[in-house]
């Protein structure tokens, strides 16, 4: 690799072209103006000719600035930029051929190369076979799913312009990325070179685990190309794996436990159908084998002409002339296929000896990063609770009593999560207490016992009845086992 990634981050720093610094710049309006992928209000914003401004000009409007001014953005890079497709230039001005992107995670500054943005103020939106993305609603959902405990090795599966390598490179001591795009690898490993992590992330060209046959790994992300169409011969390989279906995910599900070590996570971003007949759940759980504990979130349903019409548009064929051709044959075959779904979500699995399967239907809205909620099921799966253990109610839970006014009682009581996944639990009165109770001083046969002292109840259905909620709010992360 050559000393231009290091130069480039250079001259980003000394502009101060990171993810804040854009936002302040462009202030609310047009920082989403241009998540919708308009301009316009951007390059009022942008006007003064400062580094900043030009960089954003630049690079994230597409708009052409002066060559004098990119010169003073990026001094003594703009020809060899050139040279390397980054750039275009004229005599005149400089237009931008790649996407230079600031980014950002708690601990540090980042800058992602990928493909342009298509589509701006309504432009042309077709890609071609071996686009590489960028940074996209995507890549920021599995990023914020993963979870962020330090680890030997992890690996990038699909990695596109290396967005999860960069993150995994925080807490990895090695970092795996492949992709079978020719491109994505050389945008990865630019990438990595560009953020001084080139020393820990190792780019392999090959489909899928082939790359990395006989390796086993701590932490394994993707966000494969799931999306389930026709075989048309055509494939964007960002998205289409070129399998039926959601063989993709599926064939990632079963391949993946005997890749990780004991303890290790596979956390996978997908799609799957939602076949007649069958449950959802079910049907992924069939994919799973014993010794991983699995937990898997449906975030959305689409139904068929929801997800092809999502789809046509994200390729550019939405108002072309063979639109109404390819809706209808896409259509078809899912209807053919027995599709009455499709699912978005999240696959965890934990590798274990346990076996403990969750399929939860959650479209509510969850705290980002969920990654620490996911990394605190997978600690409290499989629990059940006994007398001896001293619980402890997490802090964010709340209970809410509900009744006519004035009366003695509340006719419902509901516990309520205000972190992770933001979980609701309805409870008796003796489930109630015995939440209230859970500070790890009493063990649950005592705060049973003392409740059934206090109501007059059978000691023993009481045991049982707070045991076995007990196991659910644990499993569900309202209460922790404590010493």
């Amino acid at each position: 690799m050559s000393d231009l990634p290091h130069r480039l981050r250079d001259a980003l720093q000394d502009a101060g072209f990171t993810y804040d610094a854009v936002a302040e710049l462009l202030g609310p309006l047009a920082h989403n103006a241009l998540s919708r992928n308009e301009t316009i209000p951007g390059r009022r914003r942008t006007r003064g000719g400062t580094p900043l401004e030009t960089l954003v000009r630049l690079f994230l409007l597409q708009t052409p600035v002066p060559a004098a001014e990119a010169e003073a953005a990026l001094p003594g890079l703009v020809d060899r930029l050139a040279v390397e497709g980054l750039l275009e230039q004229s005599v005149s001005e400089v237009a931008a051929r790649m996407d230079v992107r600031p980014y950002a995670t708690e601990e540090q500054h980042l800058w992602v190369v990928s493909d342009l943005t298509p589509g701006l103020d309504g432009g042309p939106q077709r890609v071609g076979n071996d686009y590489v993305l960028g940074i996209s609603p995507a890549s920021t959902s599995l990023a914020q799913l993963t979870i962020r405990e330090p680890v030997g090795s992890s690996l990038d599966l699909g990695t596109g312009c290396g967005v999860q390598a960069l993150h995994l490179a925080t807490h990895s001591d090695t970092v795996v990325a492949t992709d079978v795009n020719p491109r994505a690898l050389v945008l990865t490993r630019f990438n990595a070179a560009l953020n001084d992590v080139a020393d820990v992330v190792d780019v392999r060209d090959g489909s899928f685990f082939e790359p990395v046959r006989g390796e086993t790994f701590d932490l394994i992300a993707t966000n494969p190309p799931f999306v389930i169409s026709p075989g048309t011969g055509e494939r964007l390989v960002y998205r289409d794996s070129g399998l039926p279906g959601d063989r993709v995910v599926e064939d990632i599900v079963k391949a993946a436990p005997s890749l990780l070590n004991d303890g290790g996570w596979c956390q996978i971003l997908a799609n799957w159908v939602i076949a007649e007949g069958v449950p959802w759940g079910e049907r992924l759980g069939s994919w799973l084998s014993g010794d991983v504990d699995a937990l898997i979130v449906q975030r959305e349903i689409l139904d068929p002409a929801e997800y092809v019409e999502l789809w046509l548009k994200d390729s550019g064929h939405h108002g072309a002339e063979d639109y109404l051709r390819r809706y209808d044959t896409w259509l078809s075959w899912m209807q053919e296929q027995g599709i009455e779904g499709v699912g978005f979500g999240w696959i965890n699995l934990h590798k274990t000896t346990g076996g403990v399967i969750e399929t939860l239907d959650w479209p509510y809205a969850v705290e980002q990063p969920i990654a620490p909620a996911i990394a605190a099921w997978g600690a409290a799966a499989g629990h059940r609770a006994v007398a001896e253990d001293r619980l402890v109610v997490r802090d964010d839970v709340v209970q809410e009593t509900i009744g006519a006014p004035g009366a003695e009682d509340p006719t419902e009581i509901v516990l309520r999560q205000q972190r992770g996944f933001r979980r609701a639990f309805r409870a008796d009165t003796v489930v109630a207490a015995m939440v209230g109770a859970c500070d790890g001083d009493l063990s649950l046969g005592q705060i049973a016992d003392a409740i059934a002292r206090l109501t007059d109840a059978d000691s023993e259905q009481t045991l049982a009845a707070c045991l076995d909620s007990a196991s659910a709010l644990v499993a569900q992360g309202f209460l922790s086992v404590g010493g």
